[in-house]
């Protein structure tokens, strides 16, 4: 079985940005439907998609909700840096923090077996 991070560091500003972070939700629903083990991890500026994802008028609204048992990390130094710490806890986002230097480990998960992809 294939162990999977999918790790969105997209922003929110841009229409390249929106077909980043859709693909991104697109590869986790694949592996996850083959039974694939699949975590999501929101780092960097793509924090600010919890925001904009839970947003029910949000076009990729009813594929995140799908995919939200994936979602492992959202960044709580970055949720924080982009102003958005509340509005993630507000949706019960798991807030990590622990890893290296106060993100997520990408070592520890490629450690743990899992293939890295980011968008």
């Amino acid at each position: 079985m294939n162990r999977v991070a999918i790790v969105v560091l997209a922003d929110t500003e841009t229409k390249e940005a929106l077909g980043r972070v859709f693909n991104a939700l697109m590869a986790a629903d694949e592996f996850a439907e083959a039974g694939n083990e699949v975590r999501i991890v929101f780092d960097g500026a793509g924090v600010k998609w919890i925001v904009e994802l839970s947003n029910p008028e949000h076009k990729a609204h009813g594929l995140f909700q799908k995919l939200k048992p994936h979602v492992t990390d959202v960044c709580r130094y970055c949720a924080g840096a982009f102003g958005v710490d509340d509005k993630v806890k507000g949706d019960d986002a798991p807030l990590t923090g622990g890893g290296y230097q106060d993100h997520p480990s990408f070592r520890q998960l490629v450690n743990d077996g899992f293939q890295v992809i980011t968008f």
